[in-house]
């Protein structure tokens, strides 16, 4: 495989974290989740971030996060679920590496997604549709599109591994820097 760093998006309670973490133990790479690197920085929950400083504030925080990971190679990334509906984020992941689309559908993941307060943009099951649906259009620029309905994380992480594979050498390798 030419790829030497991977970014997994898609819509929250995909499971990009725990499929992130199979990923980088298969290949023997680092593994970074964007969430969890905000909340260890701002000393609290996202969801505390969101209702204290607002989207806009999280927002630059995560592509702060994505401009510490961009000199790192060997790296699952977990992105947030957010991250890749941003141009500037979408161009950032999609030039640095390769992104891989966890999709689930929708009444699956309203399934998993618990309404205690820890997703703050889950908390209005409408709102949450449209969301979804405005995400998903990003989403479709990933490098590649994995369906994890209804799998395991492992199960998941084989069909990247597998899908990656097939991938034109040039997608994931960075343009050196100057």
């Amino acid at each position: 495989m030419t790829v030497d760093k991977i970014y997994l998006v898609g819509f929250m309670a995909t499971g990009k974290s725990t499929v992130g973490q199979h990923l980088a133990n298969r290949l023997g790479w680092r593994f970074e989740d964007i969430d969890h690197l905000i909340e260890v920085r701002e000393k609290r929950t996202i969801a505390e971030v969101f209702a204290k400083q607002g989207e806009p504030y999280f927002r630059a925080v995560e592509r702060e996060m994505l401009a510490l990971l961009g000199p790192l190679r060997h790296v699952v990334v977990a992105t947030g679920g957010g991250t890749f509906a941003d141009p500037d984020s979408r161009a950032a992941i999609n030039m640095d590496g390769a992104s891989v689309w966890i999709d689930v559908p929708l009444a699956e993941l309203v399934r998993r997604i618990p309404l205690d307060g820890r997703r703050p943009m889950a908390a209005d099951r409408d709102q949450l549709a449209r969301l979804y649906a405005v995400r998903t259009e990003g989403y479709r620029m990933a490098h590649l599109r994995v369906n994890a309905s209804r799998s395991s994380a492992s199960a998941v992480a084989d069909r990247i591994l597998e899908a990656l594979s097939d991938l034109p050498p040039t997608i994931g390798v960075p343009f050196p820097h100057d």
